[in-house]
Protein backbone atom coordinates (compact mmCIF):
# COMPACT_ATOMS: atom_id res chain seq x y z
CA UNK A 1 0.00 0.00 0.00
CA UNK A 2 1.84 3.69 -0.96
CA UNK A 3 1.17 6.15 0.95
CA UNK A 4 -1.41 9.10 -0.30
CA UNK A 5 0.73 12.18 -0.39
CA UNK A 6 1.65 14.94 -2.69
CA UNK A 7 4.19 13.85 -5.26
CA UNK A 8 6.57 16.71 -5.97
CA UNK A 9 10.00 16.55 -7.88
CA UNK A 10 12.94 17.86 -5.86
CA UNK A 11 14.42 20.43 -7.93
CA UNK A 12 16.80 23.34 -7.56
CA UNK A 13 14.49 26.16 -8.82
CA UNK A 14 12.48 25.54 -6.14
CA UNK A 15 15.23 26.61 -3.68
CA UNK A 16 15.32 30.29 -5.44
CA UNK A 17 11.47 30.52 -5.85
CA UNK A 18 10.65 29.93 -2.10
CA UNK A 19 13.57 32.48 -1.43
CA UNK A 20 12.12 34.86 -3.43
CA UNK A 21 8.45 33.89 -1.94
CA UNK A 22 9.08 33.62 1.84
CA UNK A 23 12.28 35.97 2.05
CA UNK A 24 12.56 38.33 -0.97
CA UNK A 25 13.91 41.25 0.65
CA UNK A 26 16.59 39.63 1.86
CA UNK A 27 20.05 41.40 0.47
CA UNK A 28 22.59 39.21 -1.56
CA UNK A 29 25.85 41.59 -1.32
CA UNK A 30 28.91 41.00 -3.78
CA UNK A 31 32.17 42.18 -3.95
CA UNK A 32 31.87 42.71 -8.01
CA UNK A 33 35.40 42.06 -9.92
CA UNK A 34 34.96 46.16 -10.98
CA UNK A 35 36.22 47.07 -7.77
CA UNK A 36 32.64 48.10 -6.52
CA UNK A 37 29.92 46.58 -3.63
CA UNK A 38 27.19 45.50 -5.40
CA UNK A 39 23.76 44.85 -3.35
CA UNK A 40 20.09 43.44 -4.18
CA UNK A 41 17.66 41.04 -2.93
CA UNK A 42 16.35 37.16 -3.25
CA UNK A 43 13.61 38.60 -5.59
CA UNK A 44 15.76 40.51 -7.91
CA UNK A 45 18.39 37.33 -8.13
CA UNK A 46 15.33 35.27 -9.11
CA UNK A 47 14.02 37.76 -11.49
CA UNK A 48 17.20 37.69 -13.35
CA UNK A 49 17.85 34.21 -13.13
CA UNK A 50 14.41 33.92 -15.04
CA UNK A 51 15.21 36.46 -17.60
CA UNK A 52 18.87 34.30 -17.81
CA UNK A 53 16.95 31.24 -18.62
CA UNK A 54 15.23 33.04 -21.37
CA UNK A 55 18.57 34.51 -22.84
CA UNK A 56 19.56 30.58 -22.30
CA UNK A 57 16.58 29.76 -24.61
CA UNK A 58 16.93 31.84 -27.27
CA UNK A 59 20.91 30.84 -27.46
CA UNK A 60 19.48 27.13 -28.42
CA UNK A 61 20.72 25.87 -25.08
CA UNK A 62 18.79 22.34 -24.65
CA UNK A 63 18.05 20.18 -21.59
CA UNK A 64 21.17 18.39 -20.16
CA UNK A 65 23.38 20.71 -22.19
CA UNK A 66 26.28 21.72 -20.28
CA UNK A 67 27.15 25.70 -19.98
CA UNK A 68 30.28 26.05 -17.98
CA UNK A 69 31.37 28.85 -15.74
CA UNK A 70 34.79 30.58 -14.69
CA UNK A 71 33.72 32.84 -11.95
CA UNK A 72 33.77 33.96 -8.50
CA UNK A 73 31.54 34.43 -5.58
CA UNK A 74 29.15 36.75 -6.82
CA UNK A 75 25.91 37.69 -7.59
CA UNK A 76 26.22 36.31 -11.33
CA UNK A 77 27.70 33.52 -10.74
CA UNK A 78 24.44 33.01 -8.12
CA UNK A 79 22.13 33.87 -11.49
CA UNK A 80 24.22 30.98 -13.61
CA UNK A 81 23.19 28.43 -10.29
CA UNK A 82 19.67 28.84 -10.86
CA UNK A 83 18.97 30.13 -14.28
CA UNK A 84 21.01 27.23 -16.21
CA UNK A 85 20.19 24.43 -13.70
CA UNK A 86 16.64 25.31 -13.74
CA UNK A 87 15.73 25.44 -17.00
CA UNK A 88 17.39 21.55 -16.99
CA UNK A 89 20.55 22.30 -18.26
CA UNK A 90 23.60 21.47 -16.83
CA UNK A 91 25.50 24.22 -14.93
CA UNK A 92 29.31 23.05 -15.29
CA UNK A 93 31.54 25.21 -12.45
CA UNK A 94 35.34 24.91 -13.53
CA UNK A 95 37.82 25.69 -11.43
CA UNK A 96 40.40 28.80 -12.71
CA UNK A 97 43.06 27.26 -10.78
CA UNK A 98 43.99 24.67 -12.98
CA UNK A 99 46.41 24.81 -15.17
CA UNK A 100 44.74 25.76 -19.01
CA UNK A 101 45.81 22.55 -20.56
CA UNK A 102 43.55 20.95 -17.99
CA UNK A 103 40.70 23.64 -18.15
CA UNK A 104 40.94 22.99 -22.08
CA UNK A 105 40.28 19.52 -21.05
CA UNK A 106 37.39 19.82 -19.03
CA UNK A 107 35.63 22.19 -21.23
CA UNK A 108 36.22 19.26 -24.14
CA UNK A 109 35.24 16.51 -22.18
CA UNK A 110 31.96 17.93 -20.72
CA UNK A 111 31.31 19.19 -24.14
CA UNK A 112 30.46 22.64 -23.16
CA UNK A 113 28.06 24.89 -25.02
CA UNK A 114 28.95 28.58 -23.75
CA UNK A 115 31.06 28.95 -21.69
CA UNK A 116 30.95 32.13 -18.93
CA UNK A 117 33.51 34.20 -17.54
CA UNK A 118 34.36 37.22 -14.89
CA UNK A 119 36.56 39.54 -16.52
CA UNK A 120 39.58 38.09 -14.31
CA UNK A 121 39.68 35.05 -16.63
CA UNK A 122 40.21 36.80 -19.66
CA UNK A 123 43.94 35.93 -20.19
CA UNK A 124 43.27 32.12 -19.51
CA UNK A 125 40.11 32.17 -21.72
CA UNK A 126 41.92 33.41 -24.58
CA UNK A 127 44.44 31.26 -24.34
CA UNK A 128 41.72 28.39 -24.24
CA UNK A 129 39.55 29.85 -26.01
CA UNK A 130 40.86 27.91 -29.76
CA UNK A 131 41.07 24.37 -28.41
CA UNK A 132 37.82 24.14 -27.10
CA UNK A 133 36.16 22.49 -29.82
CA UNK A 134 32.15 22.80 -28.70
CA UNK A 135 31.86 26.26 -26.67
CA UNK A 136 29.66 28.17 -29.37
CA UNK A 137 30.14 31.79 -27.59
CA UNK A 138 32.01 33.07 -24.25
CA UNK A 139 29.94 35.21 -22.26
CA UNK A 140 31.65 38.04 -20.55
CA UNK A 141 30.25 38.48 -16.98
CA UNK A 142 30.08 42.59 -16.81
CA UNK A 143 28.25 45.25 -18.60
CA UNK A 144 28.75 46.74 -21.84
CA UNK A 145 30.95 49.95 -20.30
CA UNK A 146 33.25 46.85 -19.40
CA UNK A 147 33.75 44.91 -22.18
CA UNK A 148 37.08 44.00 -23.12
CA UNK A 149 37.97 45.70 -26.40
CA UNK A 150 40.03 43.53 -29.10
CA UNK A 151 40.17 40.46 -27.35
CA UNK A 152 41.11 38.03 -29.87
CA UNK A 153 37.98 35.76 -28.67
CA UNK A 154 35.83 34.83 -31.69
CA UNK A 155 32.57 35.35 -30.75
CA UNK A 156 32.61 37.36 -27.31
CA UNK A 157 29.09 38.28 -25.43
CA UNK A 158 28.06 40.37 -23.16
CA UNK A 159 26.31 39.01 -20.01
CA UNK A 160 24.27 42.26 -18.83
CA UNK A 161 23.36 42.63 -22.63
CA UNK A 162 21.80 39.21 -22.53
CA UNK A 163 19.92 39.80 -19.52
CA UNK A 164 18.63 43.08 -20.21
CA UNK A 165 17.48 42.03 -23.63
CA UNK A 166 15.18 39.02 -22.30
CA UNK A 167 11.88 38.74 -20.39
CA UNK A 168 11.87 37.36 -16.59
CA UNK A 169 8.76 35.64 -17.66
CA UNK A 170 9.54 32.38 -17.28
CA UNK A 171 7.70 29.23 -15.59
CA UNK A 172 10.61 27.02 -14.30
CA UNK A 173 10.06 23.52 -15.74
CA UNK A 174 8.67 20.77 -14.19
CA UNK A 175 11.18 17.18 -15.10
CA UNK A 176 12.68 14.42 -13.18
CA UNK A 177 14.89 14.81 -10.21
CA UNK A 178 17.02 12.13 -10.87
CA UNK A 179 17.94 14.75 -13.69
CA UNK A 180 21.53 16.11 -13.75
CA UNK A 181 21.70 19.75 -12.56
CA UNK A 182 25.48 20.57 -11.95
CA UNK A 183 28.95 19.00 -13.28
CA UNK A 184 31.95 19.39 -11.45
CA UNK A 185 35.36 18.02 -11.80
CA UNK A 186 37.90 16.64 -9.69
CA UNK A 187 41.43 18.64 -9.05
CA UNK A 188 43.05 15.98 -11.35
CA UNK A 189 46.52 15.71 -8.87
CA UNK A 190 46.41 11.89 -10.37
CA UNK A 191 45.57 11.89 -13.78
CA UNK A 192 43.21 13.36 -15.98
CA UNK A 193 40.19 15.37 -13.74
CA UNK A 194 36.81 13.42 -13.32
CA UNK A 195 33.25 14.28 -14.07
CA UNK A 196 30.90 14.31 -11.16
CA UNK A 197 27.49 14.62 -12.26
CA UNK A 198 25.12 15.70 -9.32
CA UNK A 199 21.19 15.30 -9.82
CA UNK A 200 18.47 17.73 -8.66
CA UNK A 201 17.40 14.91 -5.82
CA UNK A 202 21.09 14.51 -4.99
CA UNK A 203 21.47 18.41 -4.25
CA UNK A 204 18.30 18.85 -2.87
CA UNK A 205 18.77 16.68 0.22
CA UNK A 206 22.22 17.74 0.95
CA UNK A 207 21.06 20.75 0.79
CA UNK A 208 18.28 19.93 3.78
CA UNK A 209 20.73 17.54 5.67
CA UNK A 210 23.56 21.04 5.08
CA UNK A 211 21.31 23.26 6.84
CA UNK A 212 20.66 21.16 9.79
CA UNK A 213 21.25 22.09 13.22
CA UNK A 214 24.08 19.96 13.81
CA UNK A 215 25.45 19.99 10.57
CA UNK A 216 25.81 24.01 9.77
CA UNK A 217 23.11 25.06 11.50
CA UNK A 218 21.93 27.93 9.19
CA UNK A 219 18.87 30.05 9.85
CA UNK A 220 17.15 33.44 8.43
CA UNK A 221 19.01 34.85 11.24
CA UNK A 222 22.49 34.37 9.78
CA UNK A 223 24.52 36.49 7.31
CA UNK A 224 26.36 33.56 5.59
CA UNK A 225 29.92 34.52 3.66
CA UNK A 226 30.92 31.72 1.50
CA UNK A 227 34.94 31.95 0.89
CA UNK A 228 34.53 28.52 -0.64
CA UNK A 229 34.47 29.09 -4.00
CA UNK A 230 31.37 28.52 -6.14
CA UNK A 231 33.89 26.94 -8.14
CA UNK A 232 34.79 24.29 -5.28
CA UNK A 233 31.75 21.54 -5.08
CA UNK A 234 29.37 24.24 -5.42
CA UNK A 235 30.85 26.57 -2.40
CA UNK A 236 30.09 23.42 -0.53
CA UNK A 237 26.12 24.19 -1.14
CA UNK A 238 25.73 27.11 0.56
CA UNK A 239 24.25 29.13 -2.68
CA UNK A 240 21.18 26.42 -2.00
CA UNK A 241 21.48 26.68 1.88
CA UNK A 242 21.02 30.42 1.83
CA UNK A 243 17.67 30.29 -0.19
CA UNK A 244 16.46 27.42 1.41
CA UNK A 245 17.28 28.69 5.05
CA UNK A 246 16.55 32.78 3.72
CA UNK A 247 19.93 34.07 5.08
CA UNK A 248 21.75 37.14 3.70
CA UNK A 249 24.34 36.31 1.46
CA UNK A 250 27.38 37.97 1.43
CA UNK A 251 30.05 36.94 -1.60
CA UNK A 252 33.57 38.18 -1.81
CA UNK A 253 34.34 38.18 -5.26
CA UNK A 254 38.49 37.92 -5.92
CA UNK A 255 38.74 39.83 -2.67
CA UNK A 256 40.15 36.62 -0.67
CA UNK A 257 43.35 38.13 1.29
CA UNK A 258 43.03 39.07 4.72
CA UNK A 259 42.33 42.84 4.83
CA UNK A 260 39.44 42.42 2.09
CA UNK A 261 37.93 39.70 3.95
CA UNK A 262 37.84 41.41 7.10
CA UNK A 263 36.65 44.71 6.00
CA UNK A 264 33.84 42.82 4.52
CA UNK A 265 33.18 40.53 7.31
CA UNK A 266 32.58 44.04 10.02
CA UNK A 267 30.79 46.06 6.97
CA UNK A 268 28.36 42.89 6.30
CA UNK A 269 27.70 42.15 10.18
CA UNK A 270 28.75 38.43 9.00
CA UNK A 271 28.03 35.32 11.44
CA UNK A 272 28.74 32.31 9.95
CA UNK A 273 31.56 32.35 6.89
CA UNK A 274 32.92 29.25 5.24
CA UNK A 275 36.48 28.24 3.51
CA UNK A 276 40.15 26.24 3.23
CA UNK A 277 43.03 26.86 6.32
CA UNK A 278 45.21 28.02 3.73
CA UNK A 279 42.32 31.31 3.49
CA UNK A 280 41.85 31.55 7.33
CA UNK A 281 45.29 31.51 8.04
CA UNK A 282 45.98 35.31 5.67
CA UNK A 283 42.91 36.43 8.06
CA UNK A 284 44.47 35.40 11.45
CA UNK A 285 47.78 36.94 10.20
CA UNK A 286 45.75 40.41 9.51
CA UNK A 287 44.11 40.45 12.79
CA UNK A 288 47.19 40.03 14.46
CA UNK A 289 49.28 42.20 12.72
CA UNK A 290 46.25 45.31 13.31
CA UNK A 291 45.62 43.80 17.16
CA UNK A 292 41.97 43.39 15.70
CA UNK A 293 38.67 41.24 16.36
CA UNK A 294 35.60 39.75 15.22
CA UNK A 295 32.41 41.97 16.29
CA UNK A 296 29.73 39.56 14.51
CA UNK A 297 31.59 36.45 13.67
CA UNK A 298 30.19 33.46 15.56
CA UNK A 299 31.19 30.10 13.82
CA UNK A 300 33.70 29.36 10.69
CA UNK A 301 33.42 25.49 9.28
CA UNK A 302 36.48 25.00 7.78
CA UNK A 303 36.81 22.08 5.35
CA UNK A 304 38.80 21.10 2.05
CA UNK A 305 42.32 20.36 3.98
CA UNK A 306 42.29 19.26 7.57
CA UNK A 307 42.31 22.53 9.83
CA UNK A 308 45.28 22.22 12.41
CA UNK A 309 44.64 22.27 16.07
CA UNK A 310 46.73 25.35 16.47
CA UNK A 311 44.26 27.63 14.34
CA UNK A 312 40.99 25.93 15.89
CA UNK A 313 42.31 27.16 19.20
CA UNK A 314 43.03 30.50 17.63
CA UNK A 315 39.94 30.97 16.46
CA UNK A 316 37.96 29.46 19.75
CA UNK A 317 40.46 31.28 22.51
CA UNK A 318 42.13 34.67 21.11
CA UNK A 319 38.36 35.59 18.96
CA UNK A 320 35.70 33.59 20.53
CA UNK A 321 34.54 31.99 17.05
CA UNK A 322 33.32 28.39 17.40
CA UNK A 323 35.05 26.06 14.76
CA UNK A 324 33.06 23.49 12.61
CA UNK A 325 35.99 21.10 11.31
CA UNK A 326 34.21 19.36 7.94
CA UNK A 327 35.05 16.78 6.00
CA UNK A 328 33.98 16.14 2.72
CA UNK A 329 34.53 15.24 -1.38
CA UNK A 330 33.68 16.02 -4.65
CA UNK A 331 32.42 13.00 -5.29
CA UNK A 332 30.10 13.40 -1.92
CA UNK A 333 28.71 16.79 -2.65
CA UNK A 334 30.67 17.50 -0.83
CA UNK A 335 29.48 17.03 2.59
CA UNK A 336 30.27 13.91 4.39
CA UNK A 337 31.14 14.61 8.25
CA UNK A 338 30.91 17.83 10.56
CA UNK A 339 32.01 18.49 14.19
CA UNK A 340 29.49 19.15 16.13
CA UNK A 341 29.32 18.57 19.66
CA UNK A 342 27.01 16.07 21.19
CA UNK A 343 25.90 16.86 24.77
CA UNK A 344 28.33 15.15 26.92
CA UNK A 345 31.03 16.81 25.11
CA UNK A 346 29.81 20.24 26.45
CA UNK A 347 30.70 19.15 30.24
CA UNK A 348 34.51 17.89 29.31
CA UNK A 349 37.75 20.06 29.66
CA UNK A 350 38.83 22.73 27.05
CA UNK A 351 41.63 20.09 26.11
CA UNK A 352 39.46 16.85 25.66
CA UNK A 353 37.14 19.24 23.84
CA UNK A 354 39.52 20.14 21.35
CA UNK A 355 40.91 16.95 21.00
CA UNK A 356 37.42 16.12 19.40
CA UNK A 357 36.80 19.09 17.60
CA UNK A 358 39.92 18.21 16.18
CA UNK A 359 38.38 15.59 14.34
CA UNK A 360 36.35 15.48 11.07
CA UNK A 361 33.25 15.28 12.72
CA UNK A 362 30.39 12.48 12.81
CA UNK A 363 28.44 11.71 9.76
CA UNK A 364 25.33 13.85 8.95
CA UNK A 365 22.34 11.86 8.43
CA UNK A 366 21.80 10.57 4.79
CA UNK A 367 25.99 9.50 4.67
CA UNK A 368 26.73 6.31 6.08
CA UNK A 369 30.98 5.44 6.49
CA UNK A 370 32.92 2.04 7.76
CA UNK A 371 36.61 1.80 7.94
CA UNK A 372 37.82 -1.59 6.72
CA UNK A 373 40.86 -3.57 6.41
CA UNK A 374 43.21 -4.70 3.24
CA UNK A 375 40.81 -7.67 3.33
CA UNK A 376 37.70 -5.34 3.27
CA UNK A 377 36.60 -6.16 6.61
CA UNK A 378 34.96 -3.58 8.92
CA UNK A 379 37.07 -2.18 11.75
CA UNK A 380 35.84 -1.66 15.04
CA UNK A 381 35.10 2.07 16.06
CA UNK A 382 37.40 2.53 19.12
CA UNK A 383 39.04 5.87 18.00
CA UNK A 384 42.29 3.82 17.16
CA UNK A 385 42.26 1.03 14.41
CA UNK A 386 42.67 2.82 11.40
CA UNK A 387 41.83 1.61 8.06
CA UNK A 388 40.28 2.60 4.43
CA UNK A 389 37.39 5.00 5.13
CA UNK A 390 34.73 3.96 2.94
CA UNK A 391 31.40 6.33 2.34
CA UNK A 392 27.62 5.69 0.92
CA UNK A 393 24.62 7.70 0.23
CA UNK A 394 22.24 9.92 -2.14
CA UNK A 395 24.68 12.40 -2.70
CA UNK A 396 28.01 10.24 -3.17
CA UNK A 397 28.95 9.78 -6.58
CA UNK A 398 27.56 5.86 -8.41
CA UNK A 399 29.85 7.13 -11.54
CA UNK A 400 32.18 9.27 -12.94
CA UNK A 401 31.04 11.28 -15.97
CA UNK A 402 31.20 9.22 -19.11
CA UNK A 403 32.39 6.23 -16.78
CA UNK A 404 35.19 8.30 -17.01
CA UNK A 405 37.93 5.08 -14.86
CA UNK A 406 35.05 3.03 -14.38
CA UNK A 407 32.70 2.44 -11.53
CA UNK A 408 34.66 3.28 -8.31
CA UNK A 409 32.07 1.97 -5.86
CA UNK A 410 32.96 -1.21 -4.08
CA UNK A 411 30.56 -4.01 -3.49
CA UNK A 412 30.38 -5.92 -0.14
CA UNK A 413 28.93 -9.07 0.81
CA UNK A 414 25.19 -7.81 1.15
CA UNK A 415 25.21 -5.94 -2.12
CA UNK A 416 25.75 -2.33 -1.08
CA UNK A 417 27.56 0.23 -2.98
CA UNK A 418 30.49 1.68 -0.90
CA UNK A 419 32.64 4.46 -2.28
CA UNK A 420 36.50 4.33 -1.74
CA UNK A 421 37.89 7.89 -0.63
CA UNK A 422 41.27 7.17 -0.79
CA UNK A 423 41.21 8.13 3.40
CA UNK A 424 42.99 6.22 5.75
CA UNK A 425 40.84 7.14 9.29
CA UNK A 426 39.73 5.99 12.75
CA UNK A 427 36.19 6.37 14.01
CA UNK A 428 35.77 6.15 17.51
CA UNK A 429 32.53 5.47 19.65
CA UNK A 430 30.81 8.09 19.31
CA UNK A 431 30.64 8.18 15.58
CA UNK A 432 33.71 11.00 15.09
CA UNK A 433 35.86 10.16 12.62
CA UNK A 434 39.46 11.25 11.83
CA UNK A 435 41.36 11.32 9.23
CA UNK A 436 44.93 9.87 9.94
CA UNK A 437 46.23 10.31 6.33
CA UNK A 438 45.45 9.98 2.53
CA UNK A 439 46.18 6.27 1.75
CA UNK A 440 48.72 7.50 -0.98
CA UNK A 441 50.37 9.94 1.05
CA UNK A 442 50.63 7.71 4.70
CA UNK A 443 54.06 6.63 5.51
CA UNK A 444 55.15 2.81 5.66
CA UNK A 445 58.21 2.53 7.72
CA UNK A 446 59.31 -1.07 8.72
CA UNK A 447 55.70 -2.78 8.33
CA UNK A 448 54.31 0.34 10.28
CA UNK A 449 52.26 3.19 9.43
CA UNK A 450 53.38 7.05 10.37
CA UNK A 451 50.57 9.42 10.08
CA UNK A 452 51.89 12.66 8.07
CA UNK A 453 48.82 14.49 9.22
CA UNK A 454 50.02 14.48 12.78
CA UNK A 455 53.53 15.44 12.09
CA UNK A 456 52.28 18.55 10.09
CA UNK A 457 49.74 19.56 12.80
CA UNK A 458 52.72 20.11 15.71
CA UNK A 459 55.02 21.39 13.42
CA UNK A 460 52.62 24.35 12.45
CA UNK A 461 52.18 25.00 15.99
CA UNK A 462 55.83 26.41 16.16
CA UNK A 463 55.53 29.95 16.12
CA UNK A 464 58.30 30.08 13.74
CA UNK A 465 56.54 27.83 11.54
CA UNK A 466 53.95 29.02 8.48
CA UNK A 467 53.20 26.11 6.84
CA UNK A 468 54.39 22.27 6.83
CA UNK A 469 54.19 19.12 4.75
CA UNK A 470 55.28 15.87 6.25
CA UNK A 471 56.80 13.05 3.29
CA UNK A 472 57.96 9.76 2.91
CA UNK A 473 61.29 10.02 1.87
CA UNK A 474 63.24 6.75 0.76
CA UNK A 475 65.04 4.76 3.43
CA UNK A 476 67.69 1.59 2.78
CA UNK A 477 66.34 0.17 6.07
CA UNK A 478 63.19 1.15 6.79
CA UNK A 479 61.63 1.47 3.08
CA UNK A 480 59.91 4.78 4.14
CA UNK A 481 60.89 7.52 6.53
CA UNK A 482 59.15 10.80 7.70
CA UNK A 483 60.99 14.15 6.03
CA UNK A 484 59.58 16.98 7.18
CA UNK A 485 59.40 20.23 5.06
CA UNK A 486 58.46 23.19 6.28
CA UNK A 487 57.99 27.16 5.29
CA UNK A 488 59.31 29.73 7.95
CA UNK A 489 57.33 32.69 9.07
CA UNK A 490 58.44 35.92 7.71
CA UNK A 491 61.37 37.23 10.01
CA UNK A 492 61.65 33.99 11.97
CA UNK A 493 64.34 31.84 13.01
CA UNK A 494 64.30 28.32 13.71
CA UNK A 495 67.19 25.55 13.35
CA UNK A 496 66.03 22.02 11.95
CA UNK A 497 67.09 20.99 15.82
CA UNK A 498 65.45 22.90 17.33
CA UNK A 499 62.28 22.32 14.97
CA UNK A 500 62.58 18.59 16.11
CA UNK A 501 62.97 19.45 19.81
CA UNK A 502 59.42 20.69 19.37
CA UNK A 503 58.50 17.26 18.76
CA UNK A 504 59.88 15.69 21.78
CA UNK A 505 57.49 14.50 23.78
CA UNK A 506 54.13 14.92 21.38
CA UNK A 507 54.63 11.46 18.85
CA UNK A 508 56.49 8.11 19.47
CA UNK A 509 60.31 8.19 18.64
CA UNK A 510 60.16 6.42 16.05
CA UNK A 511 57.51 9.09 14.33
CA UNK A 512 60.45 11.54 14.60
CA UNK A 513 61.16 12.96 11.20
CA UNK A 514 64.22 12.20 10.29
CA UNK A 515 65.30 15.77 8.90
CA UNK A 516 64.08 19.01 7.54
CA UNK A 517 63.89 20.55 4.30
CA UNK A 518 63.23 24.65 4.48
CA UNK A 519 61.60 25.66 1.41
CA UNK A 520 60.46 29.35 0.24
CA UNK A 521 56.75 28.53 -0.27
CA UNK A 522 54.86 25.22 -0.51
CA UNK A 523 53.33 24.27 -3.90
CA UNK A 524 49.84 24.77 -3.76
CA UNK A 525 46.71 23.02 -6.06
CA UNK A 526 43.93 24.31 -7.69
CA UNK A 527 41.91 23.47 -4.03
CA UNK A 528 44.07 25.14 -1.37
CA UNK A 529 45.57 21.58 -1.10
CA UNK A 530 49.57 20.73 -0.86
CA UNK A 531 50.82 19.55 -3.60
CA UNK A 532 52.85 16.51 -2.24
CA UNK A 533 53.31 14.83 -5.31
CA UNK A 534 55.80 17.58 -6.07
CA UNK A 535 57.73 17.32 -3.06
CA UNK A 536 58.20 14.02 -3.07
CA UNK A 537 59.26 14.26 -6.73
CA UNK A 538 62.31 17.04 -5.29
CA UNK A 539 62.87 15.04 -2.19
CA UNK A 540 61.61 11.44 -2.21
CA UNK A 541 65.55 10.56 -2.53
CA UNK A 542 66.71 13.46 0.39
CA UNK A 543 67.05 10.63 2.96
CA UNK A 544 69.04 8.38 0.03
CA UNK A 545 71.60 10.64 -0.85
Amino acid sequence: MNGLMLQKQLLVSSLIVHADRHHGDTEIVSRRVEGDIHRYTYRDCHRRARQLANALANLGVQPSDRVGTLAWNGYRHMELYYGISGMGAVMHTINPRLHADQIAYIVDHAEDQYLFFDLTFLPLVKAIAGRCKTVKAFIAMTDSAHMPQDSGIACLLCYEDLIEGSSSNYAWPNFDEDTACTLCYTSGTTGNPKGVLYSHRSSLLHTWAAALPDALNCSARDVVLPVVPMFHVNAWGLPYVACMVGAKLVFPGAGLDGRSLYELLEAEQVTFAAGVPTVWQGLLGHLEREGRTFSTLKRTVIGGAACPPAMLQKFQDSYGVEVLHAWGMTELSPLGTIGTMKYRHLTMSREKRCAVQSKQGRAVFGVDMKVVDANGQELPWDGVTSGELLVRGPWVVRNYFRNEGGNPLRIDADAHGWFPTGDIATIDADGFMQITDRSKDVIKSGGEWISSIDIENIAVAHPAIAGAACIAARHPKWDERPLLVAVKRPDARVTTGELLAYFEGKIAKWWMPDAVVFIEAMPMGATGKVLKNQLREAFGDYLLV
